[in-house]
């Protein structure tokens, strides 16, 4: 029996708790946390969770980690609750969890390995997640995770390839590649390979393979060969989550992100231009600091402008050692008003998207629980039940607002 694991946060994290399932082997009575960091919400609710395990299971030894244990480890060491603390990259490396040390958290910036830890499926999960890529060499205003996950670290292109005929023969027709910022893969590497180049080797090199999916991307960042692989590869889905994150271009300097307003909608027209049927979903954050309302709607007539299907909106929450908590903030009242303005308009685009799907004929992937995604990754309620991994070819009867109704 393997450890007891709750996960916070991104498809990165999730597929860390499987490792930690496989590495840390059985553990009496022993739960880990992997907390995420993104948000000083994500912090609190890990936090939360802690104490909530404890009440439940007062036996129970209780271990921190995640971005949330390494940024701050004092903070976890410090509850009660909480047995061990231990870092980011600690937590993969088996020699972690046969040791009694209550703090294993190294300085995430020193380390250098590689990503290389490998899952054959996740619990719970149709598709398999493959990490490419961990830690991030930018530094957004707003933004903690670099000293959670260190610099950016790439897997090398033949280990990827090998990971990923692994799973696609273990019976996975859908594969995600993931990492904290994919479209910086290979800068490490003997010769600078871009994420493009991977995802035609993958394609090239394993035939079998039904899907290949890109989880979110920084689009400025993306190569020519990832366009052309758009454009011209069927088994790399239509869909793209952009980081966005702002429509204003004073907000986006100030947020010391790398594209603008101009360079966003451009390069969803372009890739539209070259994949007709792709979608876009994206990350956006209202309330930033130094935002006024004039900013913020712009960000709304970027949902529009881009035509985005999806939106993950972010209140804005200043995280203590970025430099976007020393900015002059926006009233939280505020904030929470543009958020709720950015969700119903994330969920109008949503509608419209549904709309236009309806009468056509789309490959569904099924799912566990009676649902599947789309190429585009539009949720789909199945009439019937399936095996989850089948692909299928279904005609959309209509949508309840959120997902697509199959006939």
């Amino acid at each position: 029996m393997s450890v007891d694991v709750i996960t916070f946060g991104c498809r990165l994290n999730i597929t860390e708790s499987e490792a930690i399932r496989r590495t840390a082997g059985a553990l009496d009575d022993t739960v880990v946390v992997n907390t995420c960091a993104v948000t000083a919400e994500a912090v609190r609710q890990a936090r939360q969770s802690i104490r909530r395990l404890k009440r439940e299971r007062p036996d129970a030894r209780i271990v921190a980690t995640g971005c949330a244990a390494q940024i701050e480890p004092e903070t976890f060491a410090a509850m009660p609750e909480v047995a061990r603390v231990v870092g980011n990259a600690e937590k993969l490396e088996p020699q972690t969890w046969d040791d009694e040390r209550c703090m294993a958290v190294g300085d995430i910036m020193a380390v250098k390995r590689r990503v290389g830890h490998t899952v054959d499926g996740i619990e719970g999960h149709t598709r398999a997640f493959l990490q490419v890529q961990n830690g991030c060499d930018h530094r957004c205003t707003f933004c903690i995770i670099p000293f959670g996950r260190g610099n950016s670290r790439s897997l090398p292109m033949d280990e990827v390839v090998a990971q990923a005929r692994r799973l696609a023969g273990r019976g996975h027709r859908e594969l995600v590649l993931t990492g904290v910022d994919i479209t910086s893969y290979g800068a490490d590497l003997a010769g600078a390979p871009q994420l493009g180049a991977l995802v035609k080797c993958i394609l090239r090199e394993i035939p079998e393979l039904a899907r290949l999916r890109l989880s979110s991307i920084d689009s400025v960042e993306a190569d020519a060969d990832l366009l052309d692989a758009l454009a011209s590869e069927p088994r790399l889905m239509p869909h793209l989550h952009l980081s966005l994150q702002s429509g204003d271009d004073l907000v986006l300097r100030r947020m010391k992100r790398r594209h603008t307003r101009e360079q966003a909608i451009a390069f969803c027209n372009e890739v539209r231009r070259l994949r007709p049927d792709m979608a876009f979903g994206a990350d956006l954050i209202a309330g930033f600091p130094t935002e006024t309302e004039d900013m913020f709607a712009r960000s709304l007539d970027l949902v529009d402008e881009c035509g985005l299907a999806q939106l993950h909106v972010f209140p804005f929450s200043p995280r203590p050692g970025t430099p976007a908590a020393r900015m002059p903030q926006v009233p939280r009242d505020a904030v929470k008003e543009r958020a709720r303005r950015l969700r119903d308009k994330g969920e109008a685009a949503l509608r419209a998207h549904l709309d236009l799907q309806v009468g056509e004929r789309r490959l569904v992937l099924a799912e566990r629980g009676g649902v599947g995604h789309t190429e585009q990754f539009t949720a789909v309620r199945l009439a019937a039940p399936v095996a989850p991994g089948t692909i299928l070819d279904l005609a959309m009867a209509g949508h309840d607002g959120r997902q697509l109704l199959a006939s």
